[in-house]
């Protein structure tokens, strides 16, 4: 054209970028456009939407926003239009901003764009991909009262919502209303009714779903199989894995990596692990691409296994297939040298971390937090060892005694120096503003608790109650710790108002723990509204525990309450011993 002087004009432009964009060729659509911007010719609205669908597809979010800011600007030379709105309300669906995705909708109403099914279909699908199924439901019946028709697409998005929302049942009920208003369900629809009941746990329903979509003359696809394998995982049926994977051969569907990576995963989940590996060689031999998903499954997996030296046998082919390095994949590295006591390794796992750009979040730095307690309670209990043997080995040499002491004091600044570390790090989250768990400040409590540092745990304790963190059993442990280190019982009496509401969940361990410090501090009235409790939540205590309180409550809380204590853990025993009968114990009752 242009050596025919035929110069393009903005309709060759747009076919162009269009082109580009339909052929997935993003990052080319992007830099034609920036070419075109050195032409005389102006975008109009339709380039603009071509190039903020490019721009979210690349994850550019500020770009796509400011261009859309720009459109609507009173000068601008063209205006958004509800392609425009769609694609924004769009975007902040995939970035997670979903009261910006109402917001949107709500703006194109107000400047006098009435939305069409495609609109109305994004927005379901923004609030189905956040299991948001009651705005789902909303948007649905909206569509209706303006005069639509709700269409498969509608439909599937109204469905996925409710699967999302670990609601199945309703998801089932879209289905077949959907068939009963004559809209035909396609192979979208299907897979995502799989997917409901599967990632839900209902296992047989999602298969009665495959042979379901199989009778109305579907064919099922790798998205059913992948669906179907990663329900497997959940349920934790072994033989199930086998038979969907001889389901997709028999159909003729070839896995790919994410199916893949779905049964590796799934047989990592049920403890299969030799089959894990088997598969991973099939998949190594099929010349199947293994992604950074593959080996995140795998070396987690190994390191939930305690599989350490075959963890670091999968980062060798990570890394020999240059292929960047997950959060995941350093957490459970970090994870894998702690548990092995290299403190060191797993400071340089962290560090390469950093350097790599990828910014460590919480799953990270709680695993870093656990590496320094691990690799200080391993000092001490060496260092205890080892004074013990020197003093035993030279009793009469004062001089050897000292070496003791000294090598003793030695691995103790060490050990406090972790646990300084842990302090340190775990206020470094709250400088890179990643909001700590529950898992990492119990990981904390419990540094704080080895370092000697008990009133610690109670200051952490006050900051989890202000940010909101959840208590969990580990926590509740740490403070009750913390509390009989202290002698503080008046803190410890606060606790057992605290634990109240989720009594029935706490351990065997932890309430022992408490039974024995109320004991110590003489909160005989305390102690027994815990075994009523526990009465209550039909906990039958542990043969250990029904010994050491009785034991502990003759010595302590004179012979009036022992006898009481002994008989109420009496009565509970024989509660228990008549409940169990015929039947499986309690995973509470200890025994």
């Amino acid at each position: 054209m242009t050596e025919n002087g035929v110069g393009p004009d903005l309709v060759t432009h747009n076919i162009v970028l269009s082109a580009y964009k339909s052929g997935a060729q993003y990052s080319k659509a992007l830099s034609y456009f920036e070419l075109m911007k050195g032409t005389h010719i102006r975008p109009d609205t339709t380039t603009l939407n071509i190039v903020i669908n490019c721009l979210v597809k690349l994850g550019q979010y500020e770009k796509a926003i400011d261009i859309f800011n720009s459109m609507r600007e009173e000068r601008a030379d063209c205006h958004p239009d509800i392609v425009t709105f769609t694609s924004i309300i769009h975007l902040y669906s995939v970035s997670g901003q979903m009261e910006n995705c109402k917001a949107v909708f709500n703006t194109m109403l107000a400047e006098g764009i009435r939305p069409n099914i495609v609109s109305y279909n994004t927005l379901i699908a923004a609030y189905a991909s956040h299991g948001m199924s009651r705005e789902a439901v909303a948007v649905f019946y909206q569509i209706k009262q303006n005069g639509f028709r709700p269409d498969v697409v509608s439909y599937t998005s109204l469905l996925n919502a409710y699967g999302r929302s670990q609601l199945p049942e309703k998801a089932r009920e879209v289905f077949d209303m959907m068939k009963r208003e004559n809209c035909k369900p396609n192979l979208v629809s299907y897979n995502a009714l799989i997917d409901a009941y599967g990632s839900n746990g209902l296992l047989a329903e999602a298969v009665e779903v495959l042979r379901q979509m199989e009778q109305d003359g579907i064919e099922p696809n790798i998205v059913s199989i992948c669906t179907l394998l990663a329900a497997c995982g959940r349920c934790g049926q072994k033989v199930n894995i086998d038979a969907v994977l001889s389901a997709a051969e028999l159909r003729g569907i070839k896995l790919n990596t994410v199916a893949y990576n779905s049964a590796i995963g799934s047989y990592i989940n049920v403890g299969e692990f030799e089959k894990a590996i088997a598969l991973y060689k099939s998949m190594r031999k099929k010349k199947v691409i293994a992604d950074s998903v593959t080996y995140t499954v795998l070396i987690s997996g190994c390191c939930n296994l305690s599989k350490y030296k075959e963890a670091l046998e999968f980062l060798d082919d990570m890394v020999g297939l240059k292929i960047p390095l997950t959060k995941e994949v350093y957490s459970s590295l970090i994870c894998v040298y702690s548990k092995q006591g290299q403190v060191a390794e797993a400071e340089s796992v962290f560090n390469m971390m950093k350097v790599a750009g990828c910014s460590p979040d919480v799953v990270a730095y709680t695993a870093m937090l656990h590496a320094y307690n691990a690799a200080a309670a391993s000092k001490l209990v060496i260092s205890h060892a080892n004074m013990f043997n020197l003093f035993v080995s030279t009793p009469s040499s004062l001089a050897g005694k000292s070496t003791a002491l000294r090598t003793e004091n030695s691995v103790l600044f060490n050990a406090s120096e972790n646990w300084a570390k842990a302090s340190s790090l775990f206020l470094e989250m709250e400088e890179n503003d990643i909001q700590p768990d529950s898992i990492a400040c119990s990981a904390l409590m419990r540094a704080f608790n080895k370092g000697g540092q008990p009133t610690n745990v109670l200051v952490v304790a006050e900051y989890m109650r202000e940010k909101a963190i959840p208590l969990n059993d580990t926590v509740l442990f740490e403070m009750v710790s913390a509390c009989s280190i202290l002698q503080d019982w008046k803190t410890t009496v606060d606790l057992i108002k605290l634990m109240e509401p989720w009594f029935p969940s706490v351990s065997i361990g932890l309430l022992h723990q408490l039974l024995h410090l109320l004991g110590k501090c003489g909160k005989i009235e305390s102690m027994m509204k815990v075994l009523q409790w526990m009465e209550d939540a039909g906990i039958q205590p542990s043969k250990g525990m029904f010994v050491d309180i009785v034991s502990f409550s003759q010595k302590g809380c004179g012979a009036e309450y022992a006898d009481k204590i002994q008989e109420r853990l009496e009565s509970m025993r024989r509660s228990g011993d008549q409940n169990s009968s015929g039947a499986v114990a309690s995973p509470l009752s200890g025994r």
